[in-house]
């Protein structure tokens, strides 16, 4: 089953699309993630208010508009086409989908907060030891008075540094990777962020902010538990899908925009006399990256199709999604690099930033290999 797109939907590509052509500056944005705080706030509220993308896809309760994976597949294709840092990812899809999962019409204010762009949220869900499985998890939440103790460490929290809210996935029973006995805690960040909850922030290999994060005996509140306690598996697993799907349909995003910068860089690039584009055997390299940018976009519709299906079968279109899209974004990413010449890698064009992410998609939410058994079901 894929997404059926309405006439609705391809106004809102169009808007979005509009807004980040004219107002979205990749050299500004890669000046803030670099040197600046990682993001851009004025976007983020842009995003918000200006066009009400941060709400499309939640709840009309909870102050969106009542969408869901239709809007969702629209908008993360476009943030990805503009190379997008800011956290809508993390914050409406990973965070979003698990605050409300968990937590149903309680979590009805954060998400209003979410959809006005008040809260920034991260999960922080990967572990030293853990790899890229979000249900790997050794930090342990133990009662305390009233309140409860955290104490273990994450890994490559992205959005952390920016974050006013953090979802912490810790155990409150179990061993290791047992299903029973996963929780999620609210930990307020920033100025509010609680003794005992250190930082050490760093940049990934494609430019977003995150952090590694250590929980010392972390005190926080009884009713900082979000949902029914042992109980969070499922709405894990969901999240964590829903967060594959986004990630597959943003690298669609990257791979047609470098794509079009290819085909438009090479009927300007002139060899022997002519544009390099009226060589055959180029054209052939750039029909397989068309090819690989349709079969990406196909598995994530499908992807997204799924999410409201039997956890089986969104495992397996996920799976097969995020396989697809990987080997696309490796072929895609290399093949606009190497066509580009020594230039492809340099800062100053756009290509070399759009490989960086593309890199980073192959293993997020789990590598080729990891998916490829879930797909089997081993």
């Amino acid at each position: 089953m894929t997404i059926q797109l309405t006439d609705e939907h391809d106004q809102l590509r169009q808007y979005l699309t509009r807004y980040l052509s004219t107002s979205y500056d990749l050299e500004a944005s890669r000046d803030a993630a670099k040197n600046g705080a990682g993001w851009q706030p004025q976007v983020w509220r842009d995003l918000a208010d200006r066009l009400g993308v941060l709400g499309a896809a939640l709840p009309i309760e909870a102050g969106g508009d009542g969408g869901g994976a239709a809007e969702s597949l629209v908008i993360t294709e476009a943030l990805g086409r503009a190379l997008v840092v800011e956290p809508y990812v993390d914050t409406v899809v990973l965070a979003g989908t698990l605050l409300h999962a968990l937590a149903g019409e309680s979590s009805y204010d954060a998400l209003a907060q979410i959809a006005s762009g008040q809260a920034i949220w991260a999960v922080a869900g990967l572990e030293p030891a853990g790899g890229y499985c979000f249900h790997d998890v050794t930090t342990t939440a133990r009662r305390d008075g009233d309140g409860w103790l955290l104490s273990g460490a994450k890994s490559i929290v992205t959005t952390a540094p920016i974050a006013t809210d953090l979802l912490v996935i810790a155990r409150t029973d179990g061993g290791r990777r047992d299903r029973h006995g996963l929780s999620v805690f609210r930990v307020s960040m920033g100025e509010s962020a609680p003794a005992g909850l250190v930082l050490h922030r760093l940049r990934t290999y494609d430019d977003r902010p995150a952090a590694d994060i250590a929980l010392r005996d972390v005190r926080i509140g009884a009713d900082a538990l979000i949902g029914a306690e042992g109980e969070a598996w499922d709405a894990i697993d969901l999240a964590v899908d829903a967060a594959t799907a986004a990630v597959c349909s943003e690298a669609v995003g990257c791979m047609r925009k470098l794509l079009d910068d290819t085909v438009g860089y090479t009927k300007q690039r002139e060899q022997f006399g002519r544009p390099i584009a009226s060589f055959q055997a180029l054209q052939h390299r750039m029909v397989d990256m068309y090819l690989h940018v349709e079969q990406a976009s196909a598995a994530a519709e499908i992807a997204y199709g799924a999410l409201d299906g039997t956890a089986e079968r969104r495992h397996r279109a996920v799976s097969a999604a995020k396989v697809t899209v990987a080997r696309a974004a490796k072929l895609v990413g290399q093949e606009a690099v190497q066509l580009h010449g020594g230039m492809g890698m340099t800062e100053e064009l756009a290509v070399g930033h759009y490989f960086k992410r593309l890199t980073a998609v192959e293993n997020e939410y789990g590598s080729v290999e990891q998916h490829l058994r879930r797909y089997a079901g081993r």
